[in-house]
């Protein structure tokens, strides 16, 4: 069930399929490219991928991690990373369940 791209900026991906997520954040990288005046072959060249693996990121066919963190840092956007995976702390009672494991004599 493929939703129309209007929806898709509405919505929260919680509810999108995969396909439509990806879609989406390559619907989103190609505007970053665009707003940043760069064609794919530029975009390609500025970051060792192949004008190919920036099409395809685009079209949102799976691309790699490395992949997006190139494109990302070209379009200044890496700062985003932080809140996509927030660094967690171990909780107070995570690190006394830890060290109270078992005891040796």
């Amino acid at each position: 069930m493929q939703r129309h791209h209007a929806e898709m900026t509405n919505m929260s991906f919680i509810h999108a399929t995969d396909r439509e997520i990806m879609a989406e954040l390559g619907r989103r990288l190609g505007r970053l490219r665009e707003s940043n005046g760069l064609t794919r072959v530029e975009a390609a060249a500025r970051t060792g991928l192949a004008r190919r693996t920036v099409h395809r990121a685009e079209a949102g066919e799976n691309p790699t991690l490395a992949t997006l963190l190139r494109l990302l840092r070209l379009y200044g956007r890496l700062e985003g990373l932080e809140s996509f995976i927030p660094d967690s702390e171990i909780s107070p009672m995570a690190l006394l369940k830890k060290s109270s494991g078992p005891r040796r004599a």
